[in-house]
């Protein structure tokens, strides 16, 4: 493998340190070896000093370019919401600095088509922060069904209900989430995201997709429940339903796995566990979980290692596209609207 940076530490530089970067993400590239977090940015440049100054990192900046344009910092980490992740991966790739990007990669194929050819032209790498790749639950669900636990699959199914006041992010107005310009298509862009680029991961790429989406509580502009139907390239079939509207005593956040010989479960945002259920002989068996601290860990040592040519990053640019394509696909009919 080929080194696809000088020298011999990952030196980091982020753009949009917000909640994101306080425990899942950023403090992660302070932990592994090669790797150093040594610039951060925000257009508040109090806030960005704040973050700077409780984390220990040596400099901060309120102007992308600055920070973009560090002769120290030889790769960035755009973290913020996905409106500007094209905009800005374009400037970055032209400073020849290889990218980590936020999930979803863009708010739509058009933006993250941009995104690929400018870091294509520039020869620099294009990484996607989709983490469920790199996880130990996540990790042995797959191999659970590569092994052949649950005999040949037949069907996938995703469920995810959620409050109007979901439990991990506040559901304000002025919450970027539910905003299409900024966010390409609410809660369902911003977690499913989560659940469909897993499926790719395990079962290849969806070659054909169907869905409906629509707002029934007029809540925000984006929808907040939709459906889909789809069959991966090797005929495995699958359906999905979210909702985001629905009380609380329906919430339900399960990815079930059914096959000839039983199903798997887990949960996408719960409790790391995977459910095995068998009727012959009759069983259930339960798997439990440690996460690290820092959930992003894993996969930014990925990265980190692709770039130091140590490894491969298993979460990039060509893998995150096809993501995008489903759900716009799924949302197609509802936001071709408005």
């Amino acid at each position: 493998m080929t080194k696809k940076i000088k020298g011999n530490t990952v030196k980091w530089g982020i753009l949009g340190v917000g909640d994101v970067c306080e425990v899942k993400s950023a403090p992660a590239m302070q932990l592994i070896e090669n790797a150093e977090l040594v610039a951060v940015m925000r257009r508040n440049g109090a806030k960005a000093k704040d973050y700077a100054q409780r984390h220990g990192v040596s400099k901060y900046y309120d102007d992308a370019d600055a920070l973009i344009n560090d002769s120290e910092v030889n790769a960035i980490y755009i973290a913020t919401p996905p409106h500007v992740h094209a905009e800005l991966t374009e400037k970055v790739a032209k400073a020849g600095k290889p990218i980590y990007v936020e999930k979803p990669m863009a708010r739509s194929v058009a933006e993250c088509e941009r995104m690929i050819r400018v870091c294509e032209q520039a020869n620099v790498p294009l990484y996607v922060a989709y983490y469920r790749r790199t996880l130990p639950n996540f990790l042995k669900l797959k191999e659970l069904i590569e092994s052949g636990a649950i005999g040949a699959i037949r069907l996938v199914k995703m469920e995810l209900y959620k409050t109007a006041q979901p439990d991990m992010v506040a559901n304000t107005a002025s919450n970027w989430r539910v905003n299409p310009e900024i966010a390409g298509g609410g809660y369902f862009y911003d977690l499913a995201a989560h659940q469909l680029d897993y499926l790719d991961f395990v079962f290849g790429p969806i070659q054909s997709v169907g869905g409906q989406a629509a707002n029934q509580a007029n809540l925000y502009p984006a929808a907040d429940v939709v459906t889909a139907q789809f069959v991966f390239q090797n005929g495995i079939q699958g359906v999905g339903s979210w909702c985001f509207t629905v009380d609380e005593s329906a919430a339900k956040d399960e990815l079930t796995i059914i096959g000839t010989t039983g199903q798997l479960s887990i949960s996408f945002f719960g409790a790391p566990e995977i459910i095995l259920e068998q009727s012959n002989p009759k069983r259930k068996q339960q798997f439990r979980f440690d996460l690290p601290k820092h959930i992003q860990q894993p996969l930014l040592q990925t990265v980190v290692d692709d770039l130091l040519g140590k490894g491969s990053c298993p979460s990039t640019g060509k893998s995150a596209i096809r993501t995008n394509w489903v759900m716009e696909e799924i949302t197609k009919n509802y936001y071709k609207r408005i």
